[in-house]
């Protein structure tokens, strides 16, 4: 069994930046990515939501991608975070290396399927976007483009998505199997996201505040991510730099509902008690925890009591970030990896936006407001998805 595994590259695409350096000086500036829907095609432009700030045109300009080939936003936001990630590694993908692509995505290129349902129905005109309509296509595209993979795989347990990618990349690694891996996730929005929540009725039409008492629901968001990971012997045959290290994570799934969380927090709890077991660390050595913290009456909750629950009454500083880049759905883990990583790496810990009033049944606040220059070892990352799959990751800078 090989030893650490390391992050050597980081790619993210979101509202609030396409790339690290823009997302690190939107956190920094407290700035939102919520706002108005562009790009989306729905009749609903009330309800505020994060979009990239580009075009599939745009993006297709970017990558040389030509207009004559079918592709889906899912895809090219996924080739466009892959891309940075690689380049912050400096690695080409190539056989020799045995790199893997771990993908995650739940409505895949749903949003060009959306827009051509009629043709579907009434010629074969736009047949070619049906091949490039599942999860699994998404990846596959991804991988396309660059070449050189030696593994590919797709990812799909909603929130919890991309996070479990990393996980598994790193299991891979761990194993001997395979000596990098480019994981993570990417997806857009769709009408099915929109109205799907809407239906559940836990949108909020205002900018949506995290663990405070008045919380409403949440705000969707689209974007992509991916972690460079390594062995510890590749990046030293590479003499390539580390960034950071993933010092354990976990996965429990408590099965209380098709959406909601458990009220006791049974699955959250288990999932971070697993990865401080994996890591070796204590709860007292966590110095940040990225919350899921997704705004839902039922989310913030269940997450503060599972936090309750491990942390006792030595809580470290907690902070929800969805009220920066809005609920990026199978690409959240993968998103807000990068940004725990980003806080580690520069001392700071993001506010938890909009923030007002305390919840009555949690013993701790969120952050307020943007604290810097801390020294920060040990960040702990929260993703939940529908179902009861919870997945928490554990990133530790390199001693």
């Amino acid at each position: 069994m090989a030893g650490q595994v390391l992050v050597t590259g980081l790619g993210i695409v979101s509202g609030i930046g396409i790339s690290v350096q823009d997302t690190l000086a939107s956190l920094l500036a407290g700035k939102s990515g919520v706002g108005i829907i562009k790009y989306l095609q729905t009749n609903h432009k009330d309800i505020p939501c994060s979009e990239i700030q580009l075009s599939d045109e745009q993006m297709c300009r970017m990558l040389s991608i030509p207009d004559s080939v079918p592709i889906n936003r899912t895809s090219l936001m996924g080739i466009l975070a892959a891309k940075n990630a690689l380049a912050d590694a400096n690695i080409t993908p190539n056989r020799a290396l045995r790199i893997g692509f771990i993908s995650s995505t739940t409505v895949g290129g749903m949003e060009k399927s959306e827009q051509f349902y009629k043709d579907f129905l009434e010629n074969d005109t736009r047949n070619e976007y049906i091949k490039i309509h599942d999860c699994g296509a998404c990846t596959e595209i991804i991988a396309d483009y660059f070449g050189g993979f030696s593994f590919v795989s797709t990812i799909s347990t909603a929130c919890s998505s991309s996070a479990n990618a990393i996980a598994l990349g790193s299991n891979l690694i761990k194993q001997g199997i395979l000596d990098c891996v480019v994981a993570g996730g990417t997806e857009c929005l769709t009408k099915f996201h929109l109205n799907g929540f809407k239906t559940l009725m836990i949108l909020d039409r205002a900018h949506c505040r995290p663990f405070d008492a008045t919380r409403a629901g949440l705000n969707l968001g689209e974007g992509a991510a991916y972690l460079v990971l390594e062995s510890d012997e590749n990046v030293q045959a590479r003499n390539a730099k580390a960034l950071c290290k993933v010092a354990g994570y976990g996965n429990a799934c408590d099965c209380y509902h098709q959406t909601a969380s458990s009220p006791d927090g049974k699955g959250a709890t288990l999932a971070m008690q697993y990865a401080l077991d994996m890591s070796g660390l204590k709860p007292s050595d966590i110095d940040y925890i990225n919350a899921h913290g997704t705004g839902t009456t039922n989310n913030d909750e269940s997450e503060g009591v599972a936090i309750m629950n491990v942390f006792g009454n030595s809580i470290p500083p907690v902070s929800s970030t969805k009220a920066y880049t809005g609920h990026t759905t199978s690409a959240a883990g993968s998103v807000e990896a990068v940004i725990s990583i980003l806080a580690m790496q520069e001392g700071f810990l993001p506010a938890n936006l909009n923030f007002k009033n305390q919840m009555a049944k949690l013993s701790f606040t969120p952050v307020r407001e943007l604290r810097r220059n801390l020294k920060i070892t040990h960040v702990l990352s929260n993703s939940f998805g529908f179902g009861g799959n919870n997945t928490a990751i554990i990133f530790s800078k390199i001693q």
